[in-house]
């Protein structure tokens, strides 16, 4: 029987979330499977992937076949590589704490590069939130001088209206005396 690592969609519409199982192939994608060994969620920026290393590199060793997304994702996360290195170890190209060694180096060099995106990605957001609430000011400000202006000139036209109002008053005023 053919064995797959793959997906399993759950979540909503439009919000996709899945499960990376084990499963026979002749299963479908949301049936019956052999083992969860993960999640992984896309909507998120990074995407966030939780997986049990250890039975993913187990399940490889076995002989199961992994689908694209899934080799993308075992890539991402180092099971692929590690695989390759125990293969290295098993042919008797180098031993198995040089095979370590290396791994470590990879994994510290791939962590390096998440911390960086990550920063960046929180950098941008920053400073596209600096700019949004200057943007915003900018515009009350703007608000708040036109309020003040036609403010200023209900108060003129009132008081031009009580003058012409007093005016006539007191040239009558004499007149009438």
């Amino acid at each position: 029987m053919p064995v797959k690592i793959r997906l399993a969609r759950h979540g909503k519409k439009g919000y996709a979330f899945y499960h990376i199982v084990v499963a026979d192939s002749r299963a479908p994608r949301d049936g019956k499977f052999i083992e969860k060994i993960g999640t992984y969620n896309p909507n998120t920026n990074p995407a966030t992937i939780d997986l049990n290393f250890d039975k993913a590199l187990e399940w490889l060793q076995k002989g199961a076949q992994p689908t694209d997304t899934c080799r993308a994702i075992l890539s991402y996360k180092g099971v692929m590589y590690k695989k390759h290195l125990l293969g290295g170890v098993a042919k008797g190209a180098f031993d198995e704490a040089a095979a370590d060694a290396k791994f470590e180096k990879w994994m510290s060099e791939k962590a390096a590069k998440i911390s960086a995106k990550t920063q960046k990605l929180t950098g941008e957001k920053e400073k596209s939130e600096k700019a949004r609430l200057a943007a915003e000011k900018e515009a009350n400000e703007k608000k708040a001088k036109a309020i003040e202006a036609k403010r200023a000139e209900a108060a003129a036209a009132a008081a031009a209206q009580t003058e012409e109002a007093e005016a006539p008053a007191e040239g009558e005023a004499p007149a009438a005396e």
